[in-house]
């Protein structure tokens, strides 16, 4: 019995001990374990609370300091600046006769991010368009579709539109979201055929300007040639804004305020309106009558340098570009053969041809070659050298220096300029320096873009660029303006002035003043690019063979006029039809010149030039004026 219970506690003892095992071991497991678990607790916690660290930086960087930035982007699809155009400064002549002004013009504008998104809306929006506006559809929708869809930049579709056509989209505003009317103006150019050689024209700015000019809008316009190009930082103006409020659909809610455009600068020019008419018609009339249609003409004031007249014939009409050229005008300007886009008068190259013998004159007396008695006897209308035989337009007898220039005797120049007989003769490197030191053969840098700078040569560029050495001959044709050099009217012109006005080179000019918007003005002051570089003795044989020119030389038609002319014919061949340019440069009054003429005919055929004639009619103009 006491065994049975022995044994039976005995179990249960061992039970016991085998659950205080078990139970010593779980709570060891649940002591190790713990750690662990909270650990991963933990590592919960921290991730939590670093993300939440990240938020309220991030926010607190988007709101604070990056929140007036954010705040512009937000107020520009809420307010939004729309754009007035400045007026463009006034081109006028010196006596205050406007030129260029402008004209209220309207376009038509897209702003891309008010364009509805929905396919069907955006297709009404270019159907009412192309029928308004009266353009191709697809044409309508090419322009719409490559824009970024997100600009509020207004991007011109049309300009220059009726103002039928503006009424109409106005009434249609709800219905073509995006599409808005701009007022604007275009320039007016008074008779702009006869003014367009040197005023040139405006247009609206392409792509590639707009990446050279950020400044600008891409609906401005800017200078493209002549004056307007080269004054548009003066002419431009600033543009101003009206802050408006729009919806989400870029319809104005409410305006908030304006600032007001600044205009451009008036331009005041040295160019007299009469005279420059004149000109243009009395070479209108003569190129009618000549199978030539391309001629040149440049006035200045010997007393200041101040361009008085330019003409370049034929010319365009300036205002086709300003109101927007049409594809069929365009293509009928830019495939006539002759030309009527180059300005003649600064981007011509032409031999001078005998008109550069008064400065050649100048030289040989100033490097002792001869002295205004030296005579040369042109008895047979050439000289020989050789097999070689070097001709004059006649036979000259025996002629001084005054005569040579008068008569354009070529025998006597080839003397001066090569060496003949007992004269030796001044060379090319000699020709080259004083024809330089009379401005020709360098640019004269006026104020107008695409200037020419013609060429003189020299002994080491024919050899370098023909593989020839110098000869004789070569010389020979320098010494009457031909062969290898060129120059330009407005070269002539500056040259002429300062024969005109004894030994000084001006800088030409077109502009006279600036007039700012306060009313002030801003003076050009006359350029004197040398002066003095002939004694007045040597000047004064030059100016009385120029003189006898047309009192007794190849000008005499102008020896009948009221006032006193100077001046000298030149002819000059080219290529190989047997034509030629025809040159006169002149001045007047002969004691005390006003203007400096120069004119020239390009490709003449015969003897009889025009540009003698045209002078006349020009001077008999001017001084009964």
């Amino acid at each position: 019995m006491f065994y049975g219970i022995f044994r039976k506690r005995k179990i249960l003892r061992g039970a016991e001990i085998e659950d205080s095992i078990m139970t010593v071991t779980e709570k060891e497991k649940a002591i190790i374990e713990t750690p662990f678990k909270r650990k991963g607790l933990n590592f919960i916690w921290f991730s939590i609370v670093f993300v939440l660290i990240l938020i309220f930086l991030r926010v607190f960087y988007l709101g604070v300091m990056m929140g007036d930035h954010y705040s512009d982007i937000a107020n520009g699809n809420r307010i939004r600046l729309a754009g007035i155009k400045a007026p463009r400064g006034k081109i006028m002549d010196k006596f205050g006769n406007v030129l260029a002004s402008n004209v209220p013009s309207m376009d038509v504008v897209v702003i891309s991010h008010d364009l509805p998104e929905n396919l069907e809306e955006r297709k009404s929006v270019i159907k009412i368009i192309s029928e308004v506006l009266d353009m191709e559809a697809g044409n309508v929708e090419m322009a719409l579709e490559v824009q970024n869809k997100r600009s509020i930049e207004p991007i011109l579709l049309k300009e220059n539109i009726t103002r039928d056509q503006a009424l109409i989209l106005a009434e249609r505003a709800k219905d073509i979201p995006g599409i808005n009317v701009e007022n604007t103006a275009i320039r007016s150019y008074e008779n702009g055929s006869i003014f367009a050689t040197f005023i040139g024209y405006d247009g609206k700015i392409t792509q590639d300007e707009w990446k050279n000019n950020p400044s600008y809008s891409r609906t401005d316009y800017i200078g493209k040639t002549g004056l307007e190009k080269y004054y548009e930082s003066d002419l431009k103006g600033k543009n101003g804004a009206k802050r408006i409020e729009v919806d989400s659909r870029g319809n104005t809610k409410k305006n908030l305020g304006i600032i007001q455009p600044e205009s451009g600068k008036n331009l005041y020019l040295n160019v007299d309106e009469g005279l420059q008419k004149k000109i243009y018609d009395s070479l209108a009339s003569a190129l009618e009558k000549t199978e030539t249609k391309t001629a040149a003409a440049v006035a200045i004031d010997p007393r200041n340098g101040g361009v008085l007249a330019m003409v370049s014939f034929p010319n365009f009409d300036n205002n086709l570009f300003a109101r927007g050229i049409s594809n069929d005008d365009y293509k009928k300007i830019i495939g006539d053969k002759n030309l009527p886009l180059f300005n003649r008068a600064v981007s011509g190259e032409y031999p001078p041809g005998s008109t550069i013998k008064p400065g050649y004159a100048a030289a040989a007396l100033m490097e002792g070659i001869v002295r205004p008695e030296t005579t040369v006897n042109d008895n047979i209308g050439a000289i020989n050298v050789g097999s070689w035989r070097f001709g004059d337009w006649k036979i000259h007898g025996i002629t001084d220096l005054r005569k040579a220039i008068a008569e354009s005797c070529d025998v006597y120049f080839y003397a001066i300029g090569g060496g003949y007989g007992n004269i030796k003769g001044l060379g090319i490197a000699k020709m080259k320096e004083y024809a330089n030191l009379f401005g020709l053969g360098l640019p004269t840098k006026i104020d107008l873009p695409g200037e020419a700078s013609g060429f003189f040569p020299t002994e080491a560029w024919k050899l370098e660029k023909l593989g020839e050495r110098w000869y004789i001959g070569n010389s020979y044709h320098a010494s009457i303006g031909q062969g290898y050099i060129t120059t330009t009217p407005i070269q002539l012109a500056t040259h002429t002035a300062s024969l005109a006005n004894w030994g000084t080179l001006y800088q030409p000019r077109l502009v006279n003043r600036i007039q700012k918007n306060d009313g002030s003005v801003d003076h050009i002051q006359p350029e004197v690019i040398r002066s003095n570089f002939v004694p007045k003795d040597v000047m004064r044989v030059v100016r009385e063979g120029m003189r006898q020119t047309v009192t007794s030389g190849t000008a005499q038609q102008l020896k009948d006029l009221d006032v006193e002319v100077a001046g000298k014919t030149g002819t000059a061949q080219f290529g190989g039809e047997n034509k030629t340019h025809g040159w006169f440069i002149s001045f007047a009054p002969y004691e005390n010149p006003e203007i400096a003429l120069v004119i020239l005919a390009e490709g003449e055929s015969g003897d009889r030039s025009i540009a003698v004639p045209v002078t006349k009619e020009v001077y008999e103009w001017y001084f009964k004026r």
